[in-house]
């Protein structure tokens, strides 16, 4: 099967694309020529380049991962991020139609669609309805809905996501398992015992981003129907225990300073979702455990900084 993957030198997308290849599947991967390795550059701003793109790559399966992907960033560039977030994941699905009509298309969602929801509806299912909290949120809602109806409209084979927070090696720091990592591995190696948080009292489903590809490549081999599938582990931890198992881990004594900086204006208390859908329809279930996900990526941590001494 050919898989055009778009972001696919992004976080996810180098994990979606290693597993495509692991289970012979021949990829086409897109994304930001200035970040290197990808078969062709994208602009999802561009609809003549999209169509490029996909003619060129003849995909029996399109698995769409570009966008803006950084929470913080998205609020401060709201326009910005809907057309990148959700025109472009229009411009793309209008692509496919002219180009690639039978071609299975999964869009890469974000659990943060739920938004604010009552603890009875814990663990969030599919059928509840999105309540986004955020222009992030927003402007993958509006994706979700371009995506489903052109679904209905048109016939298109398509797949929507609600992946929860995916942590893993190759995590920008930005992000808040990667930041804390990235502190740590930075005080192992002889800098200042400070580490800078936001809000530690969030809950969140934490899952390893090699899982995620997982399910991202068990939905584009076609076996499930279309529709929504939510990508969870189904456990809600703690930032502050994220925190603390990577102190552990690390073994660096440490003075933890709240940073107001990194504290979001609208921050969702509790996210945790049922994945129930996706393992019935797949066989999907995570494979790899927070404690072996926080250890990897520690390590990955501790590589970078010591690569840039």
């Amino acid at each position: 099967m050919r898989v055009l993957v778009t972001g696919a030198n992004g976080f996810a997308g180098r994990h979606v694309v290693a597993a495509l290849r692991a289970r012979n599947h021949v990829v086409v991967g897109a994304g930001h020529v200035r970040d290197g390795d990808v078969d062709a550059g994208l602009d999802l701003d561009d609809p003549a380049n999209i169509h490029s793109v996909v003619a060129g790559a003849q995909p029996d399966a399109i698995v769409h991962l570009a966008g803006q992907a950084f929470v913080p960033a998205a609020n401060a560039d709201p326009i910005g991020t809907y057309n990148v977030n959700a025109l472009g994941t229009a411009r793309l699905l209008e692509a496919g139609r002219a180009l690639a009509p039978r071609a299975r298309i999964v869009v890469a969602g974000s659990a943060d669609v739920y938004g604010l929801q009552p603890r009875a509806a814990y663990p969030l299912r599919e059928s509840i309805a999105p309540n986004p909290a955020s222009p992030y949120a927003a402007s993958k809602v509006a994706a979700e809905a371009f995506a489903l109806a052109a679904a209905h409209t048109y016939g298109l084979d398509v797949v929507v996501t609600r992946a929860f927070n995916h942590i893993g090696p190759g995590q920008d720091a930005r992000f808040v398992v990667a930041s804390f990592a990235r502190q740590l591995a930075a005080i192992a190696a002889g800098g200042p015992p400070l580490l800078s948080v936001g809000n530690l009292e969030a809950q969140r489903d934490f899952l390893d981003v090699r899982d995620v590809a997982d399910a991202y490549v068990a939905l584009a081999e076609g076996r499930a129907p279309g529709g929504v599938y939510n990508v969870a582990r189904g456990e809600a931890v703690s930032i502050k225990e994220i925190l603390r198992r990577l102190i552990t881990i690390a073994r660096v004594p440490v003075e933890v300073r709240e940073d107001p900086e990194r504290m979001r204006p609208a921050d969702v208390p509790l996210i945790v979702g049922d994945a129930a859908k996706l393992r019935e329809a797949t066989g999907w279930v995570p494979q790899i455990s927070l404690e072996r996900s926080l250890r990897d990526i520690y390590e990955d941590a501790r590589e970078r900084v010591t690569a840039a001494r």
